[in-house]
């Protein structure tokens, strides 16, 4: 990189667990030559990294404005209790960097609330006219169609491309990210190892958050394998294995299900390093040198693996 990178904050992530090829990560984040400050509510494996580490505050310490997960819902949230002991929200702590540094551009003075009216347009007519940090704690605001019907696609919605359709081919995709992005085809898969790793999300936490009680790392999420694959494989009777690439190796509970399809294998992401006994987790096996054709994000779920069993 040139210029080289010399200090980083890392904030909102723990890419130590979630970033793909774990085992390159950590090396990069332990270079000598690497300043590294942190900022976060937990002491998370990338945390204890840092040559810094900033108290963040909670949700329940600050103001701020909360979309609904794939709904239509908007909300607005005060702080329920001052910030405990040093800790600030993310905002203020930029906002002091900021002078620091002496940055004077508006944006970083903008309070909280002003900052809630900056992200989000108020005039648009799904705000019915309302600024977001004009929005009642106590109450959620609907957005809707501009005649008040509620948001649904192709109804009040129409998809945002040029013919206000769905397009299976799109030029539009083609001109951003490529030729290849124009038509989704199949490519035939090219792996050495048989098997194909996929890494859902948990339903017990959000990536590598929320992951044990009291900030305490919880249990190694098991590994799914078919029948077929874990009788060609002599795993019937196992209960814990090592799943290996080229990348690195993690060692985990084995469930054997059909839930999974002959050749595909699955256990969930985002797991702590310290329920791992080979200091990896999933993370590790997958490659950030393969990129998704659009936007060219990492191939969490095109990892070729191996597994075999581990003595208990």
């Amino acid at each position: 990189i040139a210029p080289p990178l010399r200090a980083l904050v890392i904030y909102n992530h723990n890419p130590v667990v979630v970033h793909a090829d774990q085992n390159r990560m950590l090396k990069g984040l332990m270079r000598e030559d690497l300043f590294l400050a942190g900022i976060d509510i937990a002491m998370t494996e990338s945390m204890a990294l840092c040559d810094i580490v900033l108290p963040a505050a909670t949700h329940f310490e600050c103001d701020d404005i909360y979309p609904a997960y794939g709904h239509h819902w908007l909300q607005r949230g005060e702080a329920a209790i001052p910030p405990v002991g040093e800790s600030l929200p993310n905002t203020e702590i930029f906002r002091r960097l900021a002078a620091r540094f002496g940055f004077d551009e508006p944006c970083f003075k903008a309070s909280d609330r002003e900052l809630m009216d900056d992200a989000i347009d108020g005039s648009h007519p799904r705000m019915r006219g309302m600024r977001p940090s004009e929005i009642l704690v106590n109450e959620a605001l609907r957005m809707s169609a501009a005649d008040g019907r509620p948001l649904a696609l192709f109804d009040t919605v129409m998809p945002a491309t040029p013919s206000g359709k769905v397009e299976l081919v799109s030029d539009t995709l083609a001109e951003r990210w490529g030729p290849e992005a124009r038509l989704a085809a199949y490519r035939p898969r090219a792996a050495k190892l048989p098997l194909s790793l996929i890494s859902p999300a948990s339903d017990k936490r959000i990536s590598s958050t929320l992951l044990g009680l009291g900030g305490k790392p919880g249990e190694a999420p098991p590994l799914s394998i078919n029948p077929i694959d874990a009788a060609a494989r002599g795993l019937e009777n196992v209960k814990r294995i090592r799943v290996w690439n080229e990348l690195g190796n993690v060692v985990l509970p084995l469930i054997i299900s059909d839930a999974v399809p002959p050749g595909v294998v699955a256990s969930e992401k985002g797991a702590w390093i310290a329920t791992s006994e080979t200091g990896q987790t999933i993370s590790a096996l997958v490659s950030a040198d393969a990129q998704a054709d659009l936007a060219k994000g990492a191939c969490y779920n095109d990892t070729a693996v191996e597994v075999e069993a581990w003595p208990t």
